[in-house]
């Protein structure tokens, strides 16, 4: 895969393998580099990643957590100007040897770290929901099942930053979806990864007070336990509204 790519939003410089390079020695807030992998004493775990292209016309979101010894919860979304969302939430994943390998009726995803806070890549082939309304993923989220494949990679641009009981990191993502429409090529969109893990109960949203409302680009997911995530498209990147949990 070539390192060289262009940005959408048409005013950024080129990314180009002195870039990856560089990455290499950005900062990892004090954290070590195992801490990128599962920890096995903990009881919740997570790691999200979105992308968003510099004219707003394109937006992306995936998460995994790990919970107990036996439990995985997986999402994904893609959103397009003028086409219905893709929406993928999976909450009845078993746990494996391999914990970043999420498998479950007609679902396969992989997160693998490449380079600790350098480089990841994620990959799924599984089906995905069309949504016309993004809003119906807080609902039934019913519509149409369509096969999707994705496989992308995310590079740090920037130090890793702590977070409430993690860090955060902004870099870079290429990649393709494969869509029943063709391949969707995404080209060093702006990204951004978090990666948290918590002792015992579960983990917190990461809202931001400033977001009222959803201004174009809208994926929103649901949790088993009530919570709800609710992102839209800021001049930050994919931010949380506040909410409360439905349940």
């Amino acid at each position: 895969m070539s390192l060289v790519c262009h940005f959408v939003d048409g005013n950024s410089p080129e990314v180009t393998p002195g870039d990856i390079a560089g990455a290499r020695r950005l900062g990892t807030a004090g954290f070590r580099h195992r801490d990128e992998s599962p920890h096995s004493s903990v009881h919740c775990e997570e790691w999200t990643f979105s992308w968003w292209s510099g004219a707003g016309d394109l937006a992306g979101y995936t998460s995994y957590r790990l919970i107990g010894d036996n439990r995985a919860w997986y999402c994904w979304a893609l959103w397009r100007r003028g086409r219905p969302l893709l929406h993928i939430s999976e909450f009845d994943i078993p746990r494996r040897s391999d914990p970043m390998i999420a498998k479950a009726n007609a679902l396969w995803a992989e997160y693998t770290c490449d380079a600790p806070f350098e480089q990841w890549t994620l990959g799924n082939e599984t089906y995905a929901v069309e949504l016309d309304d993004p809003a119906e993923a807080l609902g039934r989220a019913y519509g149409r099942a369509v096969p999707i494949a994705s496989d992308l990679e995310w590079f740090a641009t920037a130090d890793a930053v702590s977070i409430p009981d993690g860090y955060r990191q902004s870099g870079r993502l290429l990649g393709t979806v494969e869509t029943d429409g063709g391949p969707v090529e995404l080209e060093g969109l702006l990204a951004d990864r978090t990666h948290r893990w918590i002792a015992s109960g579960t983990l917190g949203e990461i809202s931001n007070p400033s977001v009222k409302a959803h201004l174009g680009p809208r994926l929103p997911f649901v949790f088993p336990d009530g919570t709800v995530r609710d992102l839209c498209l800021t001049p930050m990147g994919l931010e949380a509204i506040e909410s409360v949990p439905t349940n």
